[in-house]
């Protein structure tokens, strides 16, 4: 009996055009040999943008695999966007955190540089290096995780990005917000606009400093928290996009 959800793999809009696409590279391999598909099984195929196409298995050989277009539509992007500031965390916490979010629906990933981040990915070229490998793995976890949940649109993951990039992101967005444990106005009651950008910064596990606080509410962001607890950086994204997700027309 097929698998009522089918594995999803990336391809380019050219290929998801044709009535038979060849899946080679390291997707045809991990269909072909991980996965082990085989003929008459359904596999679906996206290019990350929104298109989506349902196909069945023909044949493969080596690491590639063959498929037959059964079908294709176009999701159209998600509103309204949520884009999740994220504070570098130390170790693998990062990925963790991208991992969550990009499983729940976050459509922006931001790692900043805030002012008490332990994890230092700017300043010497052995810093900007690990930076940069740091960054690669948390594309290549939001690819992964967006492929296992199933997205047809795959989550932007930025630059690193510094307090007064971050500040100006606030400035423009539809709506904003700064996780804060002791913030007078509830996550779950701030009123939210039905389409455009909202921001939300979570902080490092030091917390967001007096000066990056300041800087954002004058720019617009709005101190909310999360609920009763206090969650470590690497999954309240997760949490709060999760909350706004529910509150909007998405979920």
């Amino acid at each position: 009996m097929p698998s009522a959800t089918p594995p999803v793999f990336i391809a380019g809009r050219a290929s998801l055009e044709q009535d038979t696409v060849v899946l080679s590279g390291p997707e045809g391999r991990h269909a072909a040999t991980v996965r082990r598909l085989r003929p008459g099984e359904r596999a679906d195929l996206t290019d990350g943008a929104g298109m989506i196409a349902e196909c069945v298995v023909a044949g493969g050989r080596g690491g590639e695999l063959e498929l037959t277009v059964l079908s294709r539509h176009h999701q159209p992007r998600p509103e309204p966007r949520i884009c999740v500031v994220q504070a570098v965390p130390k170790g693998d916490r990062g990925e963790l955190a991208v991992e969550t979010m990009t499983e729940v629906g976050v459509d922006v990933i931001v790692p900043w540089a805030a002012e008490r981040c332990v994890a230092v990915w700017a300043g010497g070229r052995d810093q900007q290096a690990r930076g940069q490998r740091a960054l690669e793995r948390w594309r290549a976890t939001a690819r992964e995780a967006a492929k296992q949940s199933r997205r047809a649109w795959l989550p932007e993951v930025l630059p690193l990005a510094s307090t007064a990039t971050v500040t100006e992101r606030c400035g423009s967005a539809a709506c904003a917000m700064i996780l804060e444990p002791g913030a007078g106005t509830g996550l779950g009651t701030l009123p939210l606009p039905p389409s455009g950008e909202i921001v939300v910064i979570v902080g490092p596990e030091g917390g967001v400093s007096a000066a990056e606080l300041t800087g954002f509410e004058r720019a617009g962001a709005i101190p909310v928290r999360l609920g009763p607890t206090v969650l470590r950086t690497s999954t309240a994204g997760a949490a709060a996009a999760a909350v706004l997700l529910s509150r909007s027309a998405r979920w």
